[in-house]
């Protein structure tokens, strides 16, 4: 990397230009492991990029240290982290770039505002308790939890920098090296047995941060991080100044003794009557300031970011995980329509059609994020942050608008029968609607920690202790209940066209997933098997269900395929290891894109890569296949179509940035009837012919 000369001492004396490809712009902030620089990928999505201290690259443990940092951010990236975007632990300086995500930390915050308010405490506990569920479902313990690395975001609070060491950060040592924490917020069995640390010292670690919010200072108080060591493993915590309503709680997540700590499920349902009225945005400052401020926004941006301020004064980014995310509702359009190259029943690509002409709508008013729709009823149902809403297929005419929580949905519209589904406030309320009018049917609250997912006519709702309910879509009748079998909390996936959901779960060593295959009516499991590797469920075609299988380090490095009726599987191993693909299944062709822009074609007949293609996206959605072309959709807001025999790029639309905040996981397109729709971040719906990518 080529340095840039900077006023300083020691490694900060030399800055890089660059991390890989990405420009760094401006210094975001440093600490004992490194400096986060602001940086922009290729489309311009903005990057918070963090460059390893020069003499750190050169210690062969620490660069172990940052490798394990890397893999275990990508295992977690979802609506409660910053999601990886790309990183080289192997570079001279190693790098890892996470989308920026505005907002201040939590250090900032109470520095410049000081204390919070007793509601926007409970509002962040319980934020952090649900970031914390997350994290520890994945296997991963953060070990580093502290209000520098909390970050107050428009949608929530983010947690950042994960199992890392900061050496800087503090001179004391254990027996086996260097300090793995910061000690003000480090749990007594960090300090006595640093080796058995679990789950229950990021407990500890939140009550610290819990007590640093309420007061600005810190349970145990002392200058010396020695006398603070001493202090966490033998006297009591100092709760002087926090709330009486939250004392209790947070005394809890201090105890000494790992097991008599509350885990985060138990946190939740004390603060269940906050989260279901979650609301971040009350402590959010308008502008993050100090030393890693980026460069204002151009007049065309400042007016543009003015008037939605006017409009909604709330703005809340639409931020739901594919994998693990808490209260993650509805299935991803991808599911829906893309993930098996097929679309909903009665309609198919590139059937007859009138005449079409491309349209763009404005952003609906009174909304923010990324919408997210699927097709239902002859009508493109969409949903945001605020408002749901319908667009005719045709010309993009706006059919019904109705105005909702200003709180994140949970993901795509879901037709269920005659009428259409919506995951909102914050994944805490499904309202069925009529599609045709927009009137509200039914509605139900949902529990904390319930995940949704659909099949059929059916709303499958999975609790945090892992049973899993049906609900009737017509009614909102609860239909059956019933835990289903394999190794824990099961994951539910389903395919458009297939009338089957798959239930699967992972051993805890990651050698065998089993996947059971429920009747969404009954509940009842009409088969089941337990094949070899971590797997995730992407498309069900033919009969087959088709599999990424990942290793350890969440590389996927194989594609495999299971026939139930033969109860025969094919496994077909990637050329290069893919970091976090997402894909879909066209006949006995699967296409992935990974993390980065890398789109290929693997047969799983012939076991052989048909081809690949560096496509330049930093991000983009799940893969949608139609047989004649794959689509998806990048951050910026393209829609790129690649010629599905040939891997060769036919088309894309222009660049749709928006000025909010960004969405974690993009929406997939969809392919109706010779016509794709799709959205950007600038809150457009737009609709463009499938024959002719060229002309878009």
């Amino acid at each position: 990397m080529a340095p840039r000369r900077s006023t300083g001492a020691g490694a900060e004396a030399e800055l890089p230009e660059h991390a890989g490809h990405y420009r760094l712009e401006s210094r975001l902030g440093s600490g004992g492991m490194g400096v986060v620089h602001l940086a922009r990928s290729t489309s311009g999505m903005k990057l918070a990029v963090k460059v390893v201290h020069t003499e750190l690259a050169r210690d062969p443990e620490f660069r172990g240290r940052f490798r394990q940092e890397v893999a275990a951010a990508r295992r977690v990236s979802g609506a409660f982290t910053a999601p990886v975007v790309d990183a080289d632990p192997e570079a001279q300086r190693p790098w890892m770039a996470t989308l920026f995500i505005p907002g201040p930390t939590l250090s900032e915050h109470v520095k410049q505002n000081g204390p919070m308010q007793t509601a926007q405490l409970r509002r962040l506990m319980a934020g952090l308790a649900e970031a914390l569920r997350d994290i520890h479902r994945v296997g991963v313990v953060h070990r580093d939890l502290k209000p520098s690395n909390v970050l107050l975001a428009e949608d929530g609070p983010k947690v950042i920098d994960f199992g890392i060491s900061r050496p800087r950060d503090s001179e004391l040592r254990t027996e086996t090296g260097k300090l793995i924490g910061t000690p003000p917020f480090m749990a007594p069995e960090q300090f006595r047995r640093p080796r058995e640390v679990g789950p229950a010292a990021d407990i500890f670690a939140l009550g610290s941060v819990m007590v640093h919010a309420a007061t600005g200072r810190g349970p145990f108080d002392s200058d010396s991080p020695y006398v603070v060591a001493y202090q966490v493993v033998h006297d009591e915590p100092d709760l002087t100044g926090v709330p009486e309503s939250l004392a209790p709680l947070v005394l809890r997540c201090l105890a000494k003794e790992p097991e008599d700590r509350p885990t985060p499920d138990e946190l939740m349902r004390e603060l269940r009557s906050v989260a279901a009225s979650y609301d971040t945005q009350a402590f959010i400052p308008a502008q993050r300031t100090g030393e890693g401020t980026p460069a204002p926004p151009s007049p065309a941006e400042e007016r543009r970011q003015s008037a939605a301020r006017r409009r909604f004064g709330r703005k809340v980014a639409v931020g739901a995980g594919a994998l693990g995310l808490v209260v993650a509702a509805a299935l991803a359009s991808a599911q829906l329509i893309g993930a098996g190259g097929m679309t909903p029943a009665g309609t198919s690509p590139h059937t007859k059609a009138a005449a079409f002409s491309s349209w763009r709508t404005r952003p609906v008013l009174g909304a923010s994020g990324m919408p997210q729709c699927s097709y239902g009823a002859g009508r493109v149902l969409c949903a945001r942050a605020g408002a749901a809403f319908a667009l005719s297929p045709a010309d993009g005419k706006l059919l019904w608008h109705r105005s909702g929580a200003a709180r994140p949905v949970c993901g795509p519209p879901v037709p269920v029968g005659p009428l259409v589904q919506f995951c909102t406030d914050g994944g805490s309320l499904l309202t069925a609607r009529d599609p045709r009018s927009g009137d509200e049917v039914w509605k139900r609250r949902l529990p904390d920690g319930t995940t949704v997912r659909y099949a059929g006519g059916t709303a499958l709702l999975t609790a945090a202790d892992g049973t899993v309910t049906g609900v009737d879509g017509r009614s909102g009748r609860a239909k059956w209940h019933r835990r289903l079998p394999g190794y824990g909390t099961p994951a539910l996936t389903s395919f458009a066209g297939d009338p089957l959901v798959y239930a699967t779960t992972s051993s805890p060593d990651g050698e065998h997933t089993h996947v059971a295959a429920v009747d969404p009516d009954t509940g009842a499991v009409r088969w089941e098997t337990s094949l070899d590797g971590w797997l995730k469920p992407v498309a069900s075609q033919d009969g087959s269900l088709f599999f990424l299988s990942t290793d350890k380090s969440w590389d996927t490095k194989a594609v495999v395929r299971y026939t139930p009726d033969s109860r025969t599987s094919r496994r077909v191993a990637l050329p290069v290891p893919r970091q976090s693909p997402q894909a879909t299944a066209h006949g006995d062709t699967v296409y992935l894109l990974a993390a980065g822009g890398s789109l290929e074609a693997v047969d799983l007949a012939t076991g052989k890569r048909l081809w690949d293609l560096e496509t330049s996206v930093s991000r983009g959605s799940a893969p949608v296949a139609d047989g004649e072309h794959v689509y998806f959709t990048a951050a910026d807001g393209r829609l790129l179509a690649v010629d599905a025999r040939g891997g060769r790029l036919v088309g894309q639309t222009p660049a749709r940035l928006g000025a909010g905040a960004v969405t974690a996981v993009l929406p997939a397109p969809l392919v109706v009837d010779g016509h794709v729709y799709a959205t950007a971040p600038d809150g457009t719906v737009f609709g463009v012919s499938a024959r002719n990518p060229s002309g878009w």
